[in-house]
């Protein structure tokens, strides 16, 4: 069965995630560590539960997600993982770090990526599968990952507790949003627990009965 480690980064307060089984062999997802300290929290970590990362992926490719791009790929030696509609908000990423006031590092703040994912595709590490579903709506081509067998999703900024992701930002869009959580999330089960970019846990039933968005 898979177990889902999440741990908390950077300013944005958002949530990066290792899923990871019995074989140690682990996925990080959207790691947003921006300090050196960050950094460190997360290799400690890995180290702490003796995971083997395999794979290097991002739900979307805002800033808050990808800090700790670089820092991943090169210490574990892993390609990362997106859409390739994500591409333009990857390359964007600098301009938004400068907009936020943000320092921006000497050198690209994230690797290009090494490959790209595609929607239905079925994400193996160890024994675990994750399915990628296509959730745009908040971000252009925003991916995020089911697993049947332990019941959870991997949600990026689509859905959160009580809340959905904002729409305001380039190639956002409210409608899209509602419709990709509607036809993606709803069907997968309302015991299926929301693991979001952001805040607390929750679950599909949850959501469905007192989200005002939904």
């Amino acid at each position: 069965m898979a177990e889902v480690l999440q741990l908390t980064f950077n300013p944005f307060q958002e949530n990066t995630y290792i899923v990871y089984d019995e074989t140690k062999a682990c996925a990080i997802f959207d790691p947003g560590c921006f300090s050196a300290e960050e950094r460190a929290q997360l290799s400690a970590a890995i180290e702490k539960h003796g995971l083997k990362p395999e794979r290097l992926i991002n739900t979307h490719c805002h800033i808050d997600h990808i800090f700790g791009n670089k820092y991943v790929a090169e210490t574990y030696g892993l390609p990362l993982e997106i859409h390739k509609g994500e591409i333009p908000v990857l390359q964007a990423a600098p301009q938004s770090a400068q907009l936020f006031g943000l320092p921006v590092p000497d050198g690209p703040l994230s690797p290009d990526p090494g490959r790209f994912i595609e929607e239905g595709e079925i994400i193996r590490f160890g024994q675990t599968e994750l399915r990628a579903l296509f959730t745009p709506g908040h971000s252009p081509a925003s991916l995020s990952f089911f697993c049947e067998q332990s019941r959870f999703v991997i949600a990026g900024d689509v859905l959160f507790y009580g809340s959905i992701g904002r729409t305001d930002l380039p190639g956002g869009d409210f409608n899209t949003l509602i419709t990709s959580i509607r036809e993606q999330f709803f069907p997968l089960g309302e015991d299926v627990k929301v693991y979001p970019g952001h805040g607390p846990a929750t679950n599909i039933g949850y959501e469905k009965q007192h989200n005002p968005f939904l």
